[in-house]
């Protein structure tokens, strides 16, 4: 005679995936977007101190550097970091209102579409005359 013996099935303890509290919501989509345009910029800045500081070591290089930034493919490139620094900035001061205005954390989701939305509107603005002088339309 045999008995079987039903184990039940451990429970869940949490809902929450890999034990993080961010579930891909807005407020991770701002910290990761504040983080990754942080770091781009900090990289612009390093190479741009280290060119500029280029003209006195040799001109003639210095000038060299700069011939290569005068090409369409910079001049694209300088829509990216446009592109990080004003969402950078816009973020950084939903970030301050999040942190010392009473109501910030409630009104968070709501801050994060009003820096979608300047973000947006600033290179819908910046874009055009950008790539006008960049290709000479």
């Amino acid at each position: 005679m045999s008995v079987t013996v039903e184990i039940p099935a451990p429970r869940r303890k949490s809902v929450i995936p890999g034990g993080t509290l961010y579930r891909g919501r807005e407020g991770m989509w701002s910290w990761v977007l504040h983080r990754i345009t942080g770091i781009g910029i900090y990289f612009f800045l390093l190479v741009h101190i280290l060119d500029t500081a280029l003209v006195r070591v040799s001109p003639e290089a210095y000038n060299a550097v700069i011939g290569a930034y005068q090409t369409p493919l910079m001049g694209v490139a300088e829509i990216a970091l446009v592109a990080a620094i004003v969402f950078h900035a816009f973020n950084g001061l939903r970030i301050i209102l999040v942190d010392f205005w009473n109501i910030g954390t409630k009104h968070h989701v709501a801050l994060f579409y009003v820096v979608i939305g300047l973000w947006v509107v600033t290179m819908l603005a910046f874009t055009p005359r950008h790539l006008m002088n960049v290709f000479g339309w």
